[in-house]
């Protein structure tokens, strides 16, 4: 029964009196003696350092970072090969692995192609643009 469950032998402990004469933590409270974290009211946010410069400071900064930068995930032309002629959606790249369907998808013009396509992407270089259009493809921008 749950109700005659009893904590075992040595496992409970007596919870500390603090503050209680000096007989059991009293004078201090388990704070120690002086410094910022015996005062009330003492908040140091987690990263301080004791007045050292801190390391979001002392790491050095260099250059600009763009936010609004798009990062694509790239196929080369000559990866696409692994397909049979027909339409060429994201999803049929994700399947074979060549994209990991997280960022928007560039094509570029890396390699020959052999087959005619039809490809929806994010993106085409122009060298992509007329390699495809070259075999008889097309290309949709999404």
């Amino acid at each position: 029964m749950l109700s005659s469950l009893k904590p075992t032998e040595g496992s409970k402990k007596n919870k500390k009196r603090i503050g209680r004469g000096p007989g059991s933590q009293g004078k201090t409270s388990g704070k120690g003696h002086k410094g910022q974290r015996s005062r009330s009211g003492r908040s140091v946010h987690l990263w301080f350092e004791g007045g050292q410069t801190p390391l979001k400071m002392r790491v050095p900064k260099r250059g600009f970072n763009n936010f609004n930068k798009i990062e694509y995930d790239i196929v080369n032309v000559g990866k696409l090969d692994v397909f049979e002629s027909g339409d060429i959606t994201l999803e049929n790249l994700q399947e074979k692995g060549l994209v990991s369907g997280k960022s928007p998808v560039k094509i570029l013009g890396n390699g020959d192609l052999s087959k005619s396509l039809n490809i929806k992407a994010n993106g085409f270089s122009a060298s992509a643009k007329e390699k495809i259009e070259k075999q008889g493809g097309s290309i949709e921008i999404i």
